[in-house]
C-alpha cells in the first residue's frame, strides 16, 4: 500500500489512471470503524484500483466545534486499510488542501444547505462540498463510496455531482450499527460508559417514528416527529431536531409517504450525535446493518 502526502503527487498519479480501468475512492476523516471498512470492502470488490483518503477537514468545523479533539490514529488507520487491500492512501496535511491565500469554496444553497444540519452548523456543507470536490478532482475516481449515516451530506454531494456534471458514480452504503442499534461514528469514542448506554435513545426514537409512520400513511408528519421527540425528552437529551424530510431535497413532507427520511440530532451529555432512517420508495426501511461484537 502506498501512502501519498502531497497534492502534486496525487494529481500526477491520478493522471496515469485514465486508462487504468475502474478506480474506486473512499474519502474519510480517519479514526476508522466498521462503517468505514464496509465502504472499503464494497469498493475493493468493485474496482481494480482502490484509493482511500484520510483528512480531517477544518472547513467543515465551526469555531465552537471539536476540530482539535476530533479522534485521530493514523498508524491504526493505515494498518486497517492495508489489511483490506487498499492500494493508495492520500494523507495530505492541511496546507496542501488549503494553501495560503485559499479563497475559493463550493457553496451549496437552498434547503440542502440550510435545513437540519445546515441550520445548526452554519457553513458546514460549504466545507464538505469544497473538500469533496477537491478530492474528486485530485483522485479522479470512477466510483466514490459514502455511508447513509450522514444522510444530508450524501444529499449535498449527490446534488453537487449532478449540478457540476462530475464524471463519477456515487455508491451509498447502509449505516453500520452496533448490536444495540447505535450508529457507528468516530465521535462515539467521546462517550463514557453511562452515556454510551443511553445514547441508544436516538435509535429508539427513530424506531418510534418508524412505527408511527407505518401506522399512519398519508397523515401529518408531525405525528412521527412528536413520537421521536418524546423518546429523546424521556432520555433527558438536548434535541437539535427530529424531522421527516424528502431524501434528495430535504424539503419537508406535507403527508407521510415514501420515499422519506427520518433525521435526528441530539446532544448526549457533551457529545452531539446524528442518525436517520430511510423509507425507500419500494416500502422497505433502510435502518442500517447491525454488526456483532468482535
Amino acid at each position: 500500500m502506498e501512502v501519498i502526502k502531497t497534492v502534486q503527487e496525487m494529481a500526477t498519479m491520478s493522471r496515469q489512471w485514465v486508462t487504468h480501468g475502474d478506480v474506486g475512492f473512499v474519502p474519510t476523516m480517519g479514526y476508522l470503524h466498521e462503517g468505514h471498512l464496509s465502504l472499503v470492502q464494497r469498493a475493493r470488490k468493485e474496482n481494480s484500483l482502490l484509493v482511500a483518503s484520510i483528512f480531517v477537514n477544518p472547513t467543515q468545523f465551526s469555531p465552537q466545534e471539536d476540530l482539535e479533539r476530533y479522534p485521530r490514529d493514523l498508524a491504526r488507520d493505515l494498518h486497517l486499510l492495508e489489511a483490506e487491500g487498499v492500494d493508495k492512501v492520500f494523507v495530505p496535511p492541511t496546507d496542501q488542501i488549503y494553501p495560503p491565500g485559499f479563497v475559493t469554496y463550493v457553496e451549496p444553497t437552498g434547503l440542502l444547505a440550510t435545513a437540519c444540519e445546515g441550520a445548526h452548523r452554519p457553513g458546514h456543507f460549504r466545507g464538505v462540498a469544497t473538500v469533496v470536490l477537491k478530492l474528486f478532482e485530485l483522485v479522479r475516481p470512477q466510483r466514490a463510496y459514502f455511508g447513509q449515516k450522514d444522510a444530508q451530506q450524501v444529499a449535498v454531494i449527490s446534488r453537487m455531482v449532478a449540478d457540476l456534471n462530475l464524471p463519477l458514480q456515487l455508491v451509498i452504503m447502509p449505516t453500520i450499527r452496533e448490536p444495540d442499534g447505535l450508529a457507528m461514528s468516530s465521535r462515539n469514542s467521546y462517550l463514557d460508559p453511562p452515556t454510551r448506554v443511553t445514547a441508544t435513545a436516538l435509535y429508539r426514537a427513530l424506531e418510534a417514528g418508524r412505527q408511527v409512520f407505518d401506522a399512519h400513511p398519508q397523515e401529518d408528519p408531525q405525528l412521527v416527529e412528536q413520537a421521536m421527540i418524546e423518546v429523546i425528552a424521556a432520555a433527558g437529551f438536548s434535541l437539535d431536531y427530529a424531522q421527516v424530510r424528502a431524501p434528495g431535497s430535504f424539503a419537508p413532507l406535507e403527508t407521510l409517504r415514501a420515499p422519506a427520511l427520518l433525521v435526528i440530532a441530539a446532544r448526549v451529555g457533551q457529545v452531539r450525535l446524528i442518525d436517520n432512517f430511510l423509507l425507500r420508495a419500494d416500502g422497505r426501511w433502510d435502518t442500517g446493518i447491525a454488526v456483532s461484537e468482535r
